[in-house]
């Protein structure tokens, strides 16, 4: 990650300090922008192991695709992160299972070219890391860099990524310094085909919401090209110069200085307002996913 210097004191939303994984506070430690400002991004590391990539573009489970129904999956997708990272027990065991009843479709036919079973907790595994390395990434760019001791109890809290689905407690490397080497060793055997980059530029192109919405196009591409680790933003025949880097660095401590000063409701947004809709979903009846 290469992180920003802090233009402003340190703030008690990025330095509060945690003892233990049973006092981190999400709500104190989020900022629900980075959902927005990431999101893409984090699409592809997602979908660059190959298995996850495929599993994605040959869904048959239409109403999840997101070239297909783009706000509906925004919706289900930021609505596991917030359960994920804000919910309760009880949240996560309700989401878990409507999340499941999509992906038992989600496997490749016998004898395809990619296998893939969106249950594999190795590939769970993946994806998380990808959630949380992109959290933090962001979280440091926008706010600077977290103390120890709460980078630690972050990480730690942070297995529930995977968790909620089918990924197994022991699978999460133990600590900071395992998870760097389970990332640097797997994100450098990553690799983005032709398909996947063209479906990839599809997305970060908004080639699949209405054309006016289109403008902001450059601007996301701005992000993803800036926030994407360097090797996958080789592998996505990208270009990034160290005057882009400055100025996207730049532009994210503004967007930071402003956001730490907002109310908490509204630093949380929408992450809170994903996690409340579930719960209103829930208790009407409603489909989660």
């Amino acid at each position: 990650m290469t992180l920003p210097l802090r233009a402003e004191p340190p703030d008690p939303v990025a330095t509060c300090r945690y003892g233990t994984v049973d006092d981190f506070a999400m709500d104190r430690f989020w900022s629900g922008v980075a959902a927005f400002l990431g999101g893409t991004a984090n699409v592809i590391m997602q979908l660059s192991l190959r298995p996850v990539g495929y599993g994605v573009m040959e869904s048959t489970v239409e109403s999840g695709r997101i070239d297909v129904h783009p706000w509906k999956r925004m919706r289900t997708t930021l609505t596991y992160l917030a359960v994920a990272l804000m919910g309760t027990e009880h949240d996560r065991a309700i989401y878990r299972e409507a999340v499941n009843g999509s992906h038992r479709a989600v496997r490749s036919e016998p004898g395809a070219a990619v296998e893939y079973n969106a249950f594999d907790p190795k590939l769970q595994l993946w994806v998380a890391a990808c959630l949380y390395w992109g959290v933090v990434d962001l979280e440091e760019r926008l706010h600077g860099p977290m103390d120890e001791d709460t980078a630690e109890v972050f990480y730690q809290y942070a297995a529930r990524l995977g968790t909620t689905l089918q990924m197994r407690p022991e699978m999460w490397p133990a600590d900071r310094k395992a998870f760097q080497e389970y990332w640097n060793t797997n994100l450098a055997t990553k690799s983005i085909d032709a398909r996947t980059r063209a479906y990839l530029d599809d997305l970060i192109d908004l080639k699949m919401v209405a054309r006016p919405l289109r403008i902001f196009a450059p601007l996301q591409r701005l992000f993803v090209t800036g926030l994407l680790p360097p090797h996958l933003r080789n592998q996505m025949h990208m270009r990034w110069s160290a005057r882009q880097e400055r100025f996207a660095n730049r532009l994210l401590r503004v967007i930071g200085a402003v956001h730490r000063r907002l109310p908490k409701p509204a630093r949380l947004f929408p992450m809170n307002l994903y996690l409340w809709d579930m719960r209103r979903r829930h208790r009407l009846g409603k489909p989660l996913v």
